[in-house]
């Protein structure tokens, strides 16, 4: 949580990062208004995770030696989630989640 906090406050004193907002998405990339506006940016997932950002999502750039990336969008919390659950969700409500005691709920629903 205090991470959230932290890189959405803006107040980042790692040199090479800085907080913005997705402007767009497609083709893999991303389009990002920060401490400059960046076009075409490589989108940064976990392994087997692929997902297209909204457009004014908070995110964080990052640059380095090989350009800048995008290293994803700020996690909104839930407060429905335990320590140790997982939850994916889209923008239209759609959502599966894993709960602590083993059960996967998809939209809510139980399922075995």
């Amino acid at each position: 949580m205090w991470i959230n906090e932290y890189m959405t406050g803006r107040s980042f004193n790692t040199e090479g990062a800085s907080a913005g907002e997705i402007r767009s998405a497609k083709n893999g990339s991303v389009s990002v208004s920060a401490t400059r506006d960046y076009g075409a940016l490589p989108l940064i997932a976990p392994s087997g995770i692929a997902y297209v950002p909204v457009a004014g999502a908070s995110t964080v750039v990052m640059e380095g030696a090989g350009g800048a990336v995008c290293l994803g969008v700020i996690a909104t919390p839930k407060a429905d989630l335990q320590p140790g659950e997982l939850m994916l969700y889209s923008a239209g409500g759609a959502g599966i989640v894993l709960k602590n005691d083993g059960r996967v709920l998809i939209n809510g629903k139980e399922v075995s």
